[in-house]
């Protein structure tokens, strides 16, 4: 039982507690991360040129989401 509380405390990340800013900006990101993994997914399932296009300008507009949160 201590060995595994000893374990767990390792684990805590060190340093100041993340901000809620941060926090969401990181919330933010892997909900758009999630996002473009599903839309890629149908892309490569999608064979309507239109429905191909529409998820392509989808993943454009994530990948321009996700760059302005670097």
């Amino acid at each position: 039982m201590e060995a595994q509380q000893q374990e767990a405390s390792q684990r805590l990340p060190k340093g100041p507690a993340p901000s809620p800013k941060d926090l969401a900006t990181r919330e933010r990101r892997r909900t758009l991360e999630l996002t473009r993994t599903r839309l890629m997914n149908d892309l490569s399932r999608a064979s309507a040129p239109a429905h191909r296009q529409m998820l392509e300008s989808s993943i454009a507009e994530l990948d321009r989401q996700l760059a302005e949160l670097e």
